[in-house]
């Protein structure tokens, strides 16, 4: 329980921290630490060098925009989930946030770092794949952003390359009319989710359902986005084809057995969950 010899560095800004990743073997980008201590302290992780970037006050920042919630690299899950402006204009953020582990992780750990570490049980991936977010990376060569789609790669594997930076996430805010939530079945709250999903409705003027999608979290080596429009458009939310959602995301996702569940619970799970979950942002 105790992690490999390393070398600790903390840089001043940005720039420094980028000269540190380029010029460096083997480091890896200290944040929150929530998800990298643990994986040094068991040997999965071995780096050579850590970059403290908790401090950087480049990094300490959510702008909340037309576009959506921008959050910097060194907000912590508790600090959005206690922002007002970026909740209001995200409300997807929140509801999701509160499942992130315990209070205790959600004091350190940070929301770019959790999406940087890419656990295919992470909420966060879930809500910025469902929004269709980006991700901004930096290096020496300059910055580039990269879509939620192109950015989940694998199992706790990111298109973030080993001399880059994740410096902010964007999560887009819905359109007018949508509304959206954020469910989980674990065996204890805080535990991974044997099964979660996120869920954005389009509601149309006379209060029936437009269009409807589903994030799922625990099903693949990376969030799964479904849409489930045609079974749910134009229908009252309390009409809902519970059956049928249920028979369609059950027959798209594809999860596999573990020590928490079996594949064919999950799977049950991720029908179930489709409903609640759509049901519950409708009204």
């Amino acid at each position: 329980m105790k992690p490999a010899p390393f070398e600790y560095h903390r840089p001043a800004d940005v720039a420094e921290a980028l000269d540190m990743l380029a010029g460096l073997e083997e480091a890896k980008v200290l944040a929150g630490g929530q998800s990298l201590v643990p994986l040094m302290n068991f040997r999965l992780a071995t780096p050579a060098h850590l970059v403290d970037i908790s401090r950087l006050a480049e990094l300490r920042h959510v702008d909340v925009t037309e576009r959506g919630v921008v959050v910097g690299a060194s907000i912590t899950h508790a600090e959005l989930m206690g922002h007002e402006a970026a909740n209001e204009a995200c409300p997807l953020l929140g509801r999701a946030l509160r499942f992130v582990a315990h209070e205790v992780v959600r004091n350190r750990g940070t929301t770019c770092g959790s999406l940087a570490h890419a656990d295919p049980s992470g909420e966060l991936t879930a809500v910025l794949a469902l929004l269709g977010g980006e991700v901004t990376l930096a290096s020496q060569s300059g910055e580039r952003t990269v879509g939620a789609a192109d950015f989940f790669v694998g199992y706790l594997q990111s298109a973030c390359g080993d001399e880059e930076l994740v410096t902010s996430a964007l999560f887009p805010r819905l359109g007018e009319g949508s509304r959206s939530t954020f469910v989980e079945v674990a065996r204890r709250h805080g535990d991974y989710a044997m099964c979660g999903a996120a869920a954005a409705v389009e509601v149309a003027g006379d209060g029936t359902i437009a269009a409807a999608r589903l994030a799922y979290i625990s099903m693949a080596p990376g969030p799964v986005v479904i849409d489930v429009g045609e079974v749910v458009q134009g229908r009252a939310p309390a009409d809902v084809d519970l059956a049928g959602m249920y028979d369609l995301v059950s027959s798209v996702v594809d999860p596999r057995d573990d020590i928490h569940a079996s594949a064919n619970y999950r799977r049950h799970l991720a029908g179930v969950l489709a409903g609640r979950a759509i049901t519950e942002a409708a009204a």
